[in-house]
């Protein structure tokens, strides 16, 4: 069987090496090719209003000790003006824009300079030179894996400046986080602008593009499957895991730092938040060459979903515990914080634990043990572009027999953990939570109306193997 089905998949990767990026050969991957009413006002929405969520936010903390309602309610009774709000609103700086080109130049140094040494003496982690999943075209990218390298390199000198060196102060990122949001905005915007440019005049494989000929859409959900420049420098898995994600514990770091100059102590919460999301943090680098096969990498363009994405929401909405806890300290009980790690370390478990179920499944094509037993599946199959047919295995035992996406149930769990750490008294610490289930539940449908469209009536026996999609017994 593993013989069998190993030929098999060969053969499909060569049919779709010959596809020749028919639209045939490409529609099971990424974008849409037309767009409906619906989708086009959502693009619109968001387009418009997520650059001004993000602001709400940063300038609710700013000015408004983190309440989200009392900027509305200045406006609304007539206490303030929109221009009275933005004249308080720190302007972009030079010191501002130094520092950020320094930190994308430094992050663009060691992705493309310094090919990764982490693999030759951590055991079981996996970097260097790497495949990708093939490509709609058929196309196999490889991959420098050297993001953890990247972290720690990054790490080293940022604690090697806070002990030793003082060249600047660890407060560098709050005290010009709001000109430096101005500065991601414009990396943000210059990035996605190009993508699209250069998706319509020099793409890196024309027949990886998708147009739908909605100028809207095609920039926000991107029309290039993998732009690069060069052999190595891929605006996909750069911008996904540097600079934002790099960034993300040292942001978390300075507002630690800025709550230590404020109050003179670091809040168990805040520690809380920062060990928690750096474990997330460090689990993402540890397997970034895994990334290479999840839906961001293999169905997703790159236009201003991802290039902004990446250089403002990321950085900007998931660090909003941290930035909360510097206006709001909060010293948890100890019965509290022992109860937000053991969450936010159960979820970690579950996260990583259905992951590496499911990896080692397929790795040994199900010859292996699952909790110490055979694991249990649904053996599917599928008819390909040119008629031919394929099987596929879908796990139902482990942690894949409690629900569909139960690697999703653990991510929830440790984002909850991040937004408890800080307290019940305002909602502006729990965006967090809301925003990953409602994008978490969207992935759930989107490759679940994919693995419908695929696999048919093979697809009805899985769900009625495993009925629940992220909470066994209720969803």
């Amino acid at each position: 069987m593993a013989a069998r089905q190993e030929k098999k998949l060969a053969e499909e990767r060569n049919h779709q090496n010959m596809q020749n990026g028919t639209k045939a050969s490409q529609g099971q991957w990424g974008r849409a090719w037309e767009v409906d009413w619906f989708s086009l006002a959502s693009i619109l929405f968001l387009l418009v209003f997520a650059p001004l969520i993000v602001y709400y936010f940063i300038m609710s903390c700013a000015q408004y000790q983190c309440s989200l309602t009392d900027p509305l309610l200045d406006l609304l009774r007539g206490n303030k003006h929109l221009s009275d709000i933005w004249d308080r609103t720190p302007m972009l700086t030079s010191g501002a824009a130094g520092i950020y080109f320094l930190w994308v130049t430094f992050q663009v140094f060691l992705y493309m300079s310094i090919p990764d040494f982490c693999h030759k003496f951590l055991p079981g982690y996996v970097g260097g030179v790497q495949e990708g999943a093939v490509t709609p075209a058929g196309v196999v990218n490889k991959y420098e894996i050297n993001g953890l390298q990247a972290w720690i390199i990054t790490h080293v000198l940022w604690f090697a400046n806070a002990s030793f060196l003082h060249f600047f102060s660890p407060t560098i990122i709050f005290d010009n986080w709001i000109p430096l949001l101005w500065c991601a905005n414009i990396l943000g915007y210059a990035v996605s602008t190009f993508a699209m440019i250069k998706g319509y005049f020099f793409p890196t494989n024309a027949k990886d593009c998708k147009f739908t000929g909605n100028f809207f859409y095609d920039y926000m959900m991107g029309i290039e499957f993998n732009p690069r420049i060069g052999k190595w420098f891929d605006f996909k898995l750069f911008f996904n895991g540097r600079p934002g994600i790099v960034a993300w514990t040292l942001i978390n770091l300075s507002f630690a730092a800025k709550q230590q100059e404020l109050y003179g102590e670091v809040t168990n919460s805040m520690i809380l938040v920062n060990v928690l999301q750096g474990i997330y943090v460090l689990d993402f680098f540890w397997n970034e060459a895994w990334y290479l096969k999840t839906i961001d990498i293999c169905h997703d363009h790159f236009g201003w979903y991802l290039g902004w994405g990446d250089c403002v929401w990321l950085p900007y909405l998931y660090t909003l515990q941290g930035l909360y806890l510097v206006y709001h300290p909060v010293q948890l009980s100890t019965a509290h914080a022992l109860g937000v790690l053991l969450l936010g370390l159960l979820g970690y478990y579950i996260f990583r634990a259905t992951n590496h179920q499911k990896d080692l499944f397929r790795r040994t094509n199900g010859n292996c043990r699952i909790w110490g037993r055979r694991p249990e599946y649904i053996e599917c199959s599928y008819t390909s572009v040119d008629g031919a047919r394929y099987y596929s295995k879908l796990m139902t035992s482990g942690f894949w027999g409690w629900a569909r996406h139960f690697n999703y149930t653990g991510d929830l769990m440790g984002s909850l953990a991040y937004c408890l750490a800080c307290g019940f008294e305002h909602i502006l610490p729990y965006f967090y939570i809301i925003y990953m289930s409602i994008l978490l539940t969207h992935r759930c449908l989107r490759d679940e109306h994919r693995c419908s469209s695929k696999y048919g009536k093979d697809w009805k026996r899985y769900t009625a193997a495993v009925p629940y999609r992220l909470l066994p017994g209720i969803f």
